[in-house]
């Protein structure tokens, strides 16, 4: 809904401007009363008045959140096609107790109010979304703002929202063309490019950007048609430094080291194309049809070329442990080095061998969604509606990892890196190879990394997971005004689904057909070295066409067959019935008028996972098929109660039960085990049986809701509300160690004394709560003074903690996606065609699911961020160019980083990460 700008980056710093729009707004409440000893003006006759852009986009929005019945933030479009951030994931971050992950630099994924992506459901037109992730988060980078009309995150559920979330519920809307009732043509095209140049050869720095919509109403007004096409070409790049291990562990004389380090260069392309259409048909007063589909593919081609250095972790520790024909000696920690605080920050390691990355991962996605609405009014007061939908999403992942040495594992030149650490920016790093050089540099195991099938190491690694979502929905109902009592409507219905998703994981070892050895890369793969600058390093590295050179047949593929990789395939089975009565109220308390609603839910969910049981591997493993399920029923009830304490000013009270499904990976059955022979005996204190995996008999989160709020709004322009909100978390799920019944699991010959063993797995256990409260004001600023007409501000800020135990019986720790601190902040001005706005979002730190070893997700700390955004533009008002506009925009315009640490020490960087900022340049035309 915004741009925009701060004047701080800390939020706290922020909340003194808050206060100031609050008394302004008051302030200006009070000075645009008319007092009695005014004289009533005469009556003039004006033009009509017509609000556009900016302005009307946030008088809709506060219109839909003032008269909505449950508490609710509003996104809606300035204009058909002009939503004002390349993906919705942007705009839903400046939403009031809303932040964003970046992924790649760029908004993906949504948390509400401190609860992750995991707790929020994501809808399309009311219709709850598969997702082309491996669980249910949806990506919303995935729908352009081009192609929407608005969005409704609802922070209050009522009866009638099925497909809830825990957190909230995010509902995407397109447009309704009876409903926008006039033609309209829309174009727009924006040029992009990213600061920091084309980091890897073979990669762009430019892209573009446009989309077309259409809008039409026929036959009299009873047939509307939207129809919109988007399109985006974007590339990015990024520098990364990564520190892994433990990254930073105890070196001999008790001071904490770098134990190993990566430090690379990344070219993204993003390719994504998407179609909306809706057709409704309203052929008389009493009935109305509504057609609507989405299309999108998403194609995202990443490169990454650096250099990885294993140091403390690749031998400081101890001593060749073996012939010197065998071994080498591992890096050496040289005398010299400069200690801070107990940590090394400044030294050198000799018999360093590093090893080049050139790797190569591609990302396509489809997703598509239909659905058919009708309604037909029985009377004037009753009405019937049925909806039927079907969403599905598909998604492969090639990643490509090849690498490259001065020779197999014990051969070749040894390095020594020196190393400077810096708080708050990249370490620097010097070299005394040429790593660029094709005859040093060349295919091969740096490290003899491998298992049983890769014995002489792996010369690269192809992890090459599919994902498929499926979801069939219809929901009928039935609406009816009453009058009885404080009520003034009823409706009910039952909403029926059924979800399938499956995760196919196939690995392989990229082993070099030449192996032993090494093999020089093919002069018609090289490509231009990449530099390695940021990080101090002159003269790059060897750079090469990965996915060119392993499909032309110089590498073997070996498939992984650990346990972990069989049991990593699973599918997921959920059949949902819910059955929902919501009555609406309408009455007085005293002089307060009262609305609102109060219902419940009815959910009976049947679910079922087919997966495998794994051990061993290496060619040696054993496999068998295992299934699982429960089912069980679960009631939510809900209530919204909207109190007109004076006029335009509300007090909102809701409470509810709320839930939010399991993730897929934690309900799949695949299991890895293990048999131990040796406990193999009757008598023996443990058993032979242990194992892990998934839990397909597992139960949703689920809380009890309270939320209050107080809501001021000054006529249709401005407004500002505070509110608090608690969740006692009746259930979580944690990783628990628990009873398993192993019969039917093979043992590779020996015959049990016992089937009863142990697996660690999800289990629902406590919860715990969370709280928080939010601020938020909007206003135009000539509410203050007249001389300010055309500016306009809008600000929000959150506080948020929790107290959960994510390990029964350890001290609680903060959920994955809880930031106690959200602000942001936008300043505009609009007037006579020009625009300008520049915003502010931050985050303080937060622990987030990113990539880590093999490209699998996982959980670590992420420092604050503050990411500031800024637009200008101009729209031409009359003559040969009316319609036509212009404007020239910045993304991330500091450049704010992308970092975590552990122990609270910036010093002991895990992630740093820069994506550059990205500038555009565009033109939009409306008709």
């Amino acid at each position: 809904m915004a741009s925009a700008n701060t004047l701080t980056r800390r939020a706290r710093l922020m909340t003194g401007g808050a206060a100031c729009a609050v008394l302004m707004l008051a302030f200006a409440g009070g000075a645009h009363a008319q007092t009695a000893e005014e004289p009533e003006p005469e009556a003039t006759e004006v033009d009509e008045l017509i609000v556009t852009g900016i302005r009307a986009s946030l008088e809709n929005s506060i219109a839909a959140k003032r008269d909505n019945t449950s508490i609710v933030e509003v996104i809606t479009a300035e204009d058909i096609g002009k939503l004002p951030d390349v993906s919705i994931a942007e705009s839903l971050a400046r939403l009031p107790g809303l932040a964003s992950q970046r992924l790649d630099g760029r908004s993906q994924v949504v948390s509400v109010r401190g609860l992750g992506p995991d707790f929020t459901t994501a809808l399309l037109n009311g219709r709850e979304q598969v997702s082309s992730g491996d669980n249910r988060g949806v990506e919303f980078d995935q729908y352009p703002s081009e192609l929407l009309s608005g969005v409704v995150v609802y922070k209050t559920p009522d009866a009638t929202l099925t497909g809830q979330g825990l957190a909230g519920t995010v509902d995407l809307q397109t447009v309704r063309p009876l409903a926008y009732g006039r033609r309209a043509l829309a174009m727009n095209y924006r040029w992009e490019v990213n600061d920091k140049g084309a980091l890897n050869a073979g990669s762009e720095d430019t892209g573009e950007r446009y989309s077309i919509s259409y809008i039409d109403q026929f036959a009299d007004g009873t047939i509307g048609l939207a129809l919109g096409y988007a399109h985006t070409g974007s590339p990015y790049q990024a520098t990364q430094f990564r520190a892994w291990g433990p990254p930073y562990p105890n070196a001999a004389d008790g001071n904490l080291v770098l134990g190993g380090a990566e430090f690379r260069v990344m070219s993204g392309d993003l390719q994504r194309d998407a179609f909306m259409g809706v057709l409704e048909f309203r052929p008389n007063d009493r009935s109305r049809t509504v057609i609507d589909a989405y299309h999108s593919t998403f194609d995202n081609t990443q490169l990454l070329r650096g250099l990885e250095a294993p140091l403390w972790w690749g031998g400081s520790a101890g001593t060749c442990p073996g012939p010197v024909a065998t071994c080498r000696p591992g890096p050496q920690l040289q005398p010299g080095y400069t200690v801070e605080d107990g940590l090394i920050t400044q030294g050198a390691f000799s018999n360093v061998k590093a090893i080049v990355q050139n790797y190569e991962f591609a990302f396509d996605a489809e997703i598509n969604a239909l659905g058919f609405n009708t309604q037909y009014d029985l009377s004037d007061t009753m009405t019937l509606e049925a909806d039927l939908s079907w969403s599905h999403a598909e998604r492969n992942f090639d990643r490509y990892e090849t690498l490259a040495g001065t020779g197999r594992n014990i051969d070749g030149a040894l390095d020594t890196l020196g190393f400077d650490l810096r708080p708050g920016e990249f370490p620097r790093f010097t070299t005394a190879l040429d790593y660029s050089d094709p005859n040093l540099i060349r295919l091969t195991s740096p490290q003899g990394w491998g298992g049983t099938l890769a014995p002489n190491g792996q010369d690269g690694y192809l992890n090459s997971p599919s994902t498929e979502d499926e979801l069939i929905a219809a929901r009928f109902s039935i609406d009816a005004d009453i009058d009885y009592g404080i009520f003034s409507g009823i409706e009910g219905g039952l909403y029926l689904s059924e979800r399938e998703k499956s995760l196919t994981n196939e690995q392989y070892y990229l082993i070099l057909a030449a192996s032993p050895g090494s093999v020089r890369v093919p002069d018609e793969f090289l490509l231009e070295p990449t530099s390695l600058d940021f990080v101090g390093i002159d003269g790059g590295i060897l750079s090469y066409d990965v996915s060119g050179l392993v499909n032309s047949g110089i590498y073997n593929r070996v498939a992984n067959d650990d346990a972990g990789v069989v049991a990593g395939s699973w599918s997921v089975n959920e059949k949902v019935a819910t059955a929902f009565v919501k009555a609406d109220i309408d009455t007085q308390w005293g002089a307060v008028p009262v609305t609102g609603n109060v219902g419940f839910q009815v959910v009976y969910t049947d679910q079922s996972s087919d997966g495998f049981a794994a051990t061993g591997g290496n060619g040696t493993g054993l496999v068998t098929p295992i299934t699982g399920g429960d089912s069980y029923v679960e009631i939510y009830p809900s209530s919204n109660l909207i109190f007109e304490v004076a006029d335009s000013q509300y007090i909102r009270l809701a409470a509810s039960r709320t839930f939010a499904r399991p993730r897929m990976d934690q309900m799949r059955a695949s299991k890895t085990y293990n048999f131990n022979n040796a406990n193999n005996v009757v008598g023996a204190p443990n058993s032979p049986w242990s194992g892990g995996g998934g839990n397909p008999e597992l139960r949703p989160w689920i809380a009890n809701v309270f939320d209050v709020s107080y809501e001021r709004y000054f006529g249709r322009a401005a407004y500002f509300s505070i509110a608090a909100f608690y969740k006692d978390l009746d259930t979580y799920v944690f990783d628990q160690s628990v009873p398993f019944d192993f019969t039917g699991f093979p043992t590779g010959g020996p015959v049990a004394v016992t089937n009863d063993g142990l697996v660690t797995s999800p289990q629902n256990g406590n919860g715990g709560s969370i709280q928080g409260v939010e601020f938020s004001v909007s206003t135009p600023f000539d509410l203050i003074h007249p001389a300010l007409d055309g500016f306009g501000g809008i600000f929000s800020i959150s506080s948020t903690e929790s107290d959960i135990e994510p390990n029964p019986g350890n001290p609680s720790e903060p959920i994955p996606g809880l930031s106690e601190t959200v602000a942001n902040l936008t300043l505009y001005y609009e007037k006579d065609g020009f625009q300008a706005r520049v915003s502010n979002r931050y985050r303080s730190d937060f622990v987030g699911e990113v990539a880590v070893f093999g490209g699998q997700r996982g959980f670590q700390n992420v420092v604050e961020e503050s990411i500031i955004d800024a637009q200008i533009g101009y729209q031409f008002q009359s003559g040969p160019l009316e319609g036509l506009s212009v404007l020239a925009q910045v993304n991330n315009l500091t450049d704010e980083p992308f970092t975590n640490n552990v122990n609270g020490d910036e010093r002991q960087t895990i992630i740093y990460q820069e994506y550059g900022r990205t500038f555009l340049f565009g033109v939009n035309f409306r008709y």
